[in-house]
């Protein structure tokens, strides 16, 4: 961005000043801590015309905004720093934020803003995926012994969270009247935004639900249709489960399976369940 002599260019300081102490915290009403991070990644950027491009402070401009020297701080911040791609990312945000408020009050700044808001930080790298191995995942299922009537609820809980590769609110939402054991047997689920979608059951899953039937809800047939399917009581009522409970009954199950497969996560989660599902059936 080049000025005529007779054009004052401007002034990167006041407009800096006025971003910090007036319209984040005045017009964005933003809170202090968040303030303080546009500060810092401002900051940084400072820092490094400074250090590496040998820019006096006073001498700081827009012109020093162009995309090329932008593009060579985010290699700076990620060969250099060796800053992880989120920091970088949240750096290169609030710079942009920065030079998009300086556009819309300057009109000869838009051009510095067009130029900068194409830049992208480095991807964050994905997470490989965690699921569990067969036999650990057989290990999981069988954790809960079924010696006792917690033990024999918590077991088909887990059976049925794996078969159905349910998310938890769907399991623990699930009521009599969403089971139907007539061929082919199926639960219907309901998931975010009540929307049902109907997930068939395996043959063997089938034959521990029937038999968990029968214990935990006799004469099914004269139950109310909105009876939780897994259910604790509470003031003498059948309540369902809350979505800590399976967490619970999931990480306990780990810590009793792991004493035989050491191998099994230390965290283990119900998203993971799924995943494991999604690979591939056991």
């Amino acid at each position: 961005m080049k000025h005529a002599m007779h054009e004052p260019a401007p002034d990167f300081w006041g407009y800096a000043r006025n971003y910090l102490h007036h319209f984040l915290p005045q017009v964005r009403a933003l809170a202090p801590r968040s303030i303080e991070a546009y500060r810092i990644s401002l900051e940084s950027y400072i820092h490094y015309l400074a250090t590496q491009k040998q820019v006096s402070r006073q001498d700081i401009s827009f012109d020093h905004f162009d995309r090329q020297t932008l593009k060579d701080w985010l290699v700076w911040m990620r060969q250099t720093k060796n800053y992880v791609p989120a920091t970088i990312g949240l750096r290169l945000s609030a710079v942009k934020a920065f030079l998009s408020f300086a556009a819309a009050e300057e009109i000869t700044l838009v051009a510095v803003y067009q130029a900068a808001k194409t830049l992208k930080a480095p991807a964050t790298p994905r997470k490989p995926i965690e699921y569990l191995e067969e036999h650990e995942t057989t290990a999981v299922l069988a954790a809960h012994d079924g010696k006792d009537l917690k033990s024999r609820r918590n077991r088909m809980l887990l059976i049925l969270l794996y078969d159905s590769a349910a998310r938890v609110g769907e399991i623990t939402a699930l009521t009599l009247d969403d089971v139907t054991l007539a061929k082919p047997a199926h639960l219907t689920l309901t998931g975010k935004r009540d929307k049902s979608r109907v997930v068939p059951l395996g043959e063997k899953t089938l034959e521990h639900l029937m038999v968990y039937l029968e214990e935990f809800h006799p004469q099914r047939a004269t139950r109310p249709a909105t009876r939780p399917l897994f259910y604790s009581y509470h003031r003498g009522q059948a309540t369902e489960l809350s979505s800590d409970t399976v967490a619970a009954v999931l990480s306990k199950a780990g810590d009793l399976a792991r004493q035989r497969c050491p191998s099994i996560p230390e965290r283990l989660h119900c998203h993971m369940l799924r995943k494991t599902k999604a690979i591939g059936p056991l």
